[in-house]
């Protein structure tokens, strides 16, 4: 299963668009709040529900952990233990992250990005710890995705989506929603 994580102030396409486009390659995705209710609202006062609370969740079958960006959800996302904790056992072992805009800082101040490219929203640069900064809308390195921000979030879900899949499938979806570069 993969999961993308819900904290209020998260921004809204950066976390639906890889939710959509991973539902309409038909790859499994749970969105996860961090809080003690299922109802998350974004920096933008759209209210969200989440599948599942954190605390009720079992990770044990995870394939891919997914961090919007926005504030302050990134900063609430960091703020989490339990998450923090889940992202570096995960990485540790080899599985996937993915993380846009603001929230790559977590990854970096985590560790997960030591000796990765990596990209985030600009300012956050210096925040991306161990990491080589590009400017590129995505980035892939081994089990790590990180993307500039809502304008990317579709290349951002293609990139999931091809990770999690294929490149046929990635293509085929951002054709079917009319997407070019």
């Amino acid at each position: 299963m993969n999961y993308l994580f819900l904290a209020d102030g998260f921004e809204t396409v950066e976390a639906l668009t890889p939710v959509d486009m991973m539902r309409r390659a038909a790859i499994p995705v749970t969105t996860v709040s961090i809080s003690s209710a299922t109802s998350v609202v974004s920096s933008h006062r759209v209210k969200v529900e989440a599948d599942i609370i954190f605390d009720k969740a079992d990770f044990s079958d995870a394939k891919m952990l997914i961090l919007p960006g926005g504030m302050p959800g990134s900063n609430n996302l960091r703020a989490h233990d339990g998450l923090c904790e889940l992202l570096k056992g995960h990485a540790a072992k080899g599985g996937d992250v993915a993380a846009i805009c603001a929230a790559p800082f977590i990854l970096g101040e985590l560790g997960i990005l030591e000796g990765k490219k990596a990209t985030c929203y600009p300012g956050f640069e210096e925040r991306l710890s161990g990491a080589q900064t590009l400017e590129a809308p995505v980035v892939c390195d081994g089990n790590c995705i990180t993307s500039r921000g809502m304008g990317t979030a579709i290349e951002f879900g293609g990139a999931i989506v091809e990770k999690l899949s294929d490149k046929e499938t990635a293509d085929r979806i951002k054709k079917s929603i009319i997407y070019s570069v």
